[in-house]
């Protein structure tokens, strides 16, 4: 058996596309949706990243606003941006590029983010939306792992799904995504016992526990798909969570590590604020 690789970089080109149209038509109507990244201090990963998010907003025809600001920037200060932001009506998501600062308590910062701008899906009120099956912002990279599973045709209702991790970013939001579509979730993390025990059991196995080369084909099913979240480097080269070469020839479909999961992630937090647009526009 070999796998059929799913190459998110491609999926979120297609979608990327479609939203591109959405925001013409949108444009029609008088709504240019607008997504505002704030970004404190000088992590050359987080620039990248905001980067990134830039380009991506404005090659599908969004309004895209980057906020830099220094590592000495308080909290309060950060707080009252995002109070002016929040009342903005031009700007309909709000993302602050995380990791912060020491002196910055994340958790105030994603409280302050007004629920409805909320596109990076972290908020508490969204979470517990999510948690109780509600239609909200998902958070994006747990969101883009649904996206990929659904356009491959792949079921997730009755399979047994392990979750290899338990972030508040993806481990625990991917996990409920897929319980409210009605599979059977396990989480496994680094205190789980005999971890191949569950990882084989796994008619779909997600892994996101940021640890380099952590799954081999010996932990993989016949036939199981496989979903590696992980970004790792190693010898200056980027690596997932997942040997890819020997899960590729237990798995039916797997996804690679670059091009795979990533891609998605930027994708759908342009869908969450095409969708804030639209909710707070009236359309």
């Amino acid at each position: 058996m070999s796998a059929e690789v799913i190459y998110g970089k491609d999926l979120a080109a297609e979608i990327r596309e479609e939203m591109r149209q959405e925001v013409a038509r949108m444009k029609q109507d008088g709504i240019i949706p607008g997504l505002t990244v704030v970004l404190i201090g000088e992590d050359p990963a987080s620039q990248s990243y905001v980067k990134g998010k830039k380009k991506a907003s404005e090659k599908v025809g969004m309004k895209s606003n980057l906020i830099e600001l220094p590592a000495s920037t308080s909290q309060e200060e950060l707080l009252d941006l995002l109070n002016d932001l929040n009342k903005d009506v031009g700007v309909h998501g709000i993302l602050v590029q995380l990791p912060l600062p020491d002196h910055i308590d994340e958790q105030a910062v994603i409280e302050a983010i007004d629920p409805s701008k909320d596109v990076d899906g972290f908020h508490p009120i969204n979470v517990g939306r999510m948690m109780t099956g509600e239609d909200t912002f998902y958070p994006c990279t747990p969101y883009g792992i649904m996206v990929m599973l659904e356009r491959a045709n792949i079921t997730v209702e009755g399979k047994h799904v392990v979750v290899v991790g338990r972030s508040n970013l993806v481990g625990k939001p991917v996990g409920q995504l897929l319980l409210n579509q009605n599979a059977t979730v396990t989480y496994c993390h680094s205190r789980t016992k005999d971890l191949s025990a569950h990882t084989r059991q796994a008619d779909i196995l997600i892994v996101a526990a940021g640890k380099a080369g952590l799954i081999d084909g010996s932990h993989i099913k016949d036939g199981a798909v496989v979903i590696d979240v992980g970004v790792n480097r190693v010898n200056d080269k980027l690596t997932g969570d997942v040997d890819f070469d020997s899960a590729a020839a237990k798995a039916s479909y797997i996804t690679p590590v670059p091009k795979g999961v990533g891609p998605m992630t930027i994708t759908m937090l342009l869908h969450n604020t095409i969708k804030a647009a639209k909710r707070i526009e009236g359309k």
